[in-house]
């Protein structure tokens, strides 16, 4: 399904037809797309079983990002690439397409199952190292080519953005939780159906954009992470139901 969605997007892109030529509009939707596409998911999960395979996921997903960054730098060195150049090329092989596996997992009914979990979590701490790599990535850039960045402006940019993760998922974990299912089961006793759909989408995307405005975290983390606290609700069948 994957590869016929890529095909479709390119045939019918300005790069080929022309069917689609306002690239800003079909970006807005593919996130949507996203948005929704990972808050489904996150309502068929719950946040005990991350935390039941941290052990595994946490040291893998960081050691398989080092191996697999390291590997693509020395690559790219041989091939005459600079080595920040190198660096970047070796970080983007080093993470994996999370709305892909996501969508390849659900498509085997692997999604709940332990091998299933681990792949989430894994993925979960790949988008998380890749929001600190992409906010280090400016002030070190210039590094190799002599430029000035300073290592306290290092440190306090990452310093930042780990609080900003943090933040994320302390205000998740603690102001979520209070909020989704209370909100929900509000709307729920006013007997509206088409209130209770309004109401599950603006969460998945009220989420997902206050996720990457207030934390710089990306909308399809924001989604999912929303749609694992719904899970907690036995509003959640009929959510999903409803998306």
């Amino acid at each position: 399904t994957i590869i016929g969605e890529i095909h479709a997007g390119f045939h019918a892109g300005p790069a080929l037809l022309g069917l689609v030529e306002v690239r800003q509009v079909l970006e807005v939707f593919a996130e949507i797309g996203v948005i929704f596409l990972l808050f489904g998911l996150g309502l068929h999960f719950c946040i005990e079983d991350l935390f039941a395979v941290r052990k595994i996921a946490v040291p893998g997903a960081v050691a398989q990002i080092a191996v697999a960054t390291a590997f693509g730098a020395v690559m790219a060195h041989w091939w005459g690439w600079s080595w920040g150049a190198g660096i970047v090329f070796g970080m983007s092989l080093s993470v994996a397409s999370t709305v892909v596996l996501l969508r390849a997992l659900q498509a085997r009914d692997l999604v709940n199952t332990e091998r299933g979990r681990i792949a989430v979590g894994w993925l979960i701490v790949e988008d998380l190292a890749m929001v600190v790599a992409l906010v280090l990535l400016p002030p070190i850039a210039g590094v190799p080519n002599g430029e000035s960045a300073g290592g306290s402006a290092i440190a306090a940019t990452f310093g930042i953005t780990l609080l900003k993760i943090a933040g994320f998922i302390a205000f998740m974990l603690l102001v979520g939780r209070r909020i989704i299912p209370a909100a929900l089961h509000w709307v729920a006793h006013t007997g509206s159906r088409e209130l209770f759909r309004l109401s599950v989408l603006a969460i998945a995307l009220g989420f997902a954009y206050g996720a990457a405005m207030l934390f710089d975290v990306s909308f399809a983390l924001g989604a999912f992470f929303a749609g694992m606290i719904l899970s907690e609700s036995e509003l959640s069948q009929r959510a999903a139901n409803e998306t």
